[in-house]
């Protein structure tokens, strides 16, 4: 590997390469004495904290139905260890996060596949499939990320709905870590909540808002996770820092819609790129990020080359993505920079690549 004194730009996590609102640096800067030595009182207002509090007016739900976690990946946890019990079944995407199924074997459940579809370079999923499996199989939990990683897919709003209604002894469960990456309002799917009271829907301030560090997640739920309610409930509060991070993220809307504008027309670059390399297949993304397939031969040297110029992606290894890799969309400049670098190693290696 040849020296390389620039640093290492990481694509391959998914983690926002934008920042987080200017506004919360300022709440770092200002932190309190009393926001790192004392335990928050929020309870003495019947809440739970000012961050479920802003939540919930912010959906239109019960402050009681806005849970918090740390990061999304925390409540998933909780919410299978809460309701899956040993030899009980999770419905999950085929093609998803690799963490569904480990927490799962934490309380020695089961783990039923439905399958994802491509058509016109999208991955997409068939609701028809999925309900009539859930009739005959009678999944304890069913699990929908949208968008999906890595496939990047979204469950479409009148397909939940649907859902929704033809499952409603199955507790529903829809991962939207990603959410805010497209121009589908945000608060559609969390008030479905009131109609619907086996679902519940995750969400983070780690992707779209740039917090991945501070590690906020929180979760809305239908009455029907009364248990949940209790079993996520942390009696000395909650981190007031992060809280303050959260609810600054919250109040600039305009900053993460621009980045969320911005990442949409960086997707575009990638798709363009990838369609004119013999062999590649970049799938259509409502993320952050796009999977990418590559020619057998071509995904190691490509993985080789990239490292060698301080650029990281996610190349998989597992057998349902071989030869794919998933490319975090970063700063114009990022992208940039990664697509000349792939342009001048597919040119090296002879691949067709259109001007």
């Amino acid at each position: 590997m040849k020296a390389n004194t620039q640093p290492i730009i990481y694509l391959d996590r998914n983690e926002s390469q934008f920042g987080p609102a200017p506004e919360c640096f300022e709440i770092l800067r200002n932190a309190s004495r009393d926001e790192l030595s004392s335990y928050s009182r929020d309870f003495m207002r019947g809440v739970k904290s000012i961050l479920s509090e802003a939540l919930a007016g912010e959906y239109g739900l019960a402050e009681k139905n806005v849970l918090l976690s740390y990061g999304s990946e925390d409540m998933l946890k909780q919410i299978v260890h809460c309701y899956l019990a040993p030899g009980e079944a999770m419905m999950i995407p085929e093609h998803s996060w690799w963490y569904y199924k480990s927490v799962a074997g934490e309380v020695n459940g089961r783990i039923l596949e439905y399958p994802l579809h491509v058509q016109n370079k999208a991955f997409s999923y068939s609701l028809d499939e999925v309900i009539a499996t859930v009739k005959a199989r009678k999944p304890r939990l069913l699990l929908f990320a949208s968008p999906n990683n890595p496939t990047g897919n979204t469950l479409p709003f009148d397909d939940l709905r649907k859902l929704l209604d033809e499952c409603k002894e199955t507790l529903v469960v829809v991962d939207e870590a990603y959410s805010g990456f497209t121009n589908v309002p945000t608060e559609i799917v969390p008030r479905l909540t009131l109609t619907y009271p086996h679902l519940c829907v995750l969400r983070t301030f780690s992707k779209l808002y740039a917090l991945a560090g501070a590690r906020i997640g929180y979760t809305l739920v239908g009455k029907n996770y009364e248990k949940l309610v209790t079993f996520s409930a942390r009696y000395l509060g909650y981190n007031q820092l992060t809280e303050r991070l959260a609810l600054a993220a919250l109040r600039n809307p305009s900053y993460y819609a621009s980045i969320a504008k911005t990442t949409a027309a960086e997707r575009e670059k990638f798709y363009q790129f990838f369609d004119g390399v013999e062999g590649c297949a970049a799938y259509r993304s409502d993320a952050n990020f796009i999977l990418v397939k590559f020619p057998p031969e071509a995904a190691e040297p490509l993985r080789k080359h990239l490292t060698e110029e301080g650029l990281v992606i996610k190349f998989f290894s597992a057998k349902e993505f071989p030869n794919h890799a998933r490319i975090t969309v970063g700063t114009p400049e990022q992208n940039a920079l990664l697509i000349g670098q792939m342009r001048k190693h597919f040119a090296r290696e002879k691949v067709l690549v259109s001007p």
